[in-house]
């Protein structure tokens, strides 16, 4: 009987969730090529980033681990990604929201951060044997439009640019709001999630409050965005998040109580 319970515990804990695993473990050796370097380093990424940051309860893992990705594809840091692609994977995202996050970035951060991004996704789902069964559709059947909200933001867009740049207001009605988000492998709250956080990565913090506004429309609450923004810290730098917040803070005031 002891060992039938024993079994069943160990089965139990092959099973578990990955957002109630303990901290994401990078390789030894991963481990070792780091203390070699910068010991220092290494133990600020384990104790802090790893071991605290990912613990922290204002944001899942899942949440925590699209930011991530998002941000390593905006700022093209191909080197972490295989890690937290992996980490992606165990912490709920699904392959063809993986997908999806980076074909937006293709929009958000450039067309050559998204293929390089391909590039090392592609090594990961060989690796998972994810196969294009578990990918979205190029054409899928697209979420319903808020045609009013839409027609505001189209208006606004048009009195502002649309002398300037007509191209670039059309490709923004046409492909990015009529088309790109209103793809459904990816939820509108994770894809606004993926934006702020390429934003944020990027220094593109003129495009913040609109997205910021839309994330938080979409049900990111003040709190989980105080707390993306926390995360970005450790992986997009100090100066970039100190850049974003005085226009997070400028968002949070004037939102509706």
């Amino acid at each position: 009987m002891k060992l039938l319970k024993a079994a069943i515990a160990l089965f139990s804990l092959a099973i578990a969730p990955a957002s109630e695993s303990a901290a994401p473990k990078p390789d030894a050796r991963a481990r070792d090529d780091l203390r070699s370097v910068a010991p220092a380093l290494d133990k600020y990424r384990q104790d802090v980033v790893l071991d605290n940051l990912w613990k922290r309860p204002g944001l899942a893992p899942r949440d925590r681990s699209i930011v991530t990705v998002a941000a390593l594809i905006a700022r093209n840091q191909t080197i972490e990604m295989p890690f937290y692609l992996k980490l992606a994977l165990d912490s709920g995202v699904k392959p063809r929201e993986i997908s999806e996050i980076i074909t937006h970035l293709a929009f958000y951060s450039g067309w050559a951060n998204a293929l390089s991004a391909v590039a090392v996704a592609k090594e990961v789902f060989t690796e998972r044997r994810i196969g294009i069964d578990q990918l979205p559709m190029a054409s899928p059947q697209p979420l319903p439009l808020d045609e009013s909200a839409e027609a505001r933001r189209a208006t606004g867009v048009e009195q502002q640019f649309g002398a300037v740049a007509p191209g670039v207001v059309q490709y923004t009605t046409d492909v990015l709001f009529r088309d790109l988000w209103l793809r459904p492998d990816l939820a509108p709250r994770d894809r606004s999630l993926v934006t702020v956080s390429a934003l944020i990565a990027s220094g593109q913090v003129a495009q913040i409050p609109y997205h910021l506004n839309r994330a938080m429309d979409n049900g990111l609450t003040q709190a989980q965005a105080a707390e993306v923004i926390t995360h970005l810290a450790f992986y997009v730098g100090w100066p970039s998040v100190f850049s974003a917040l005085p226009v997070a803070k400028d968002v949070f005031e004037k939102r509706p109580r």
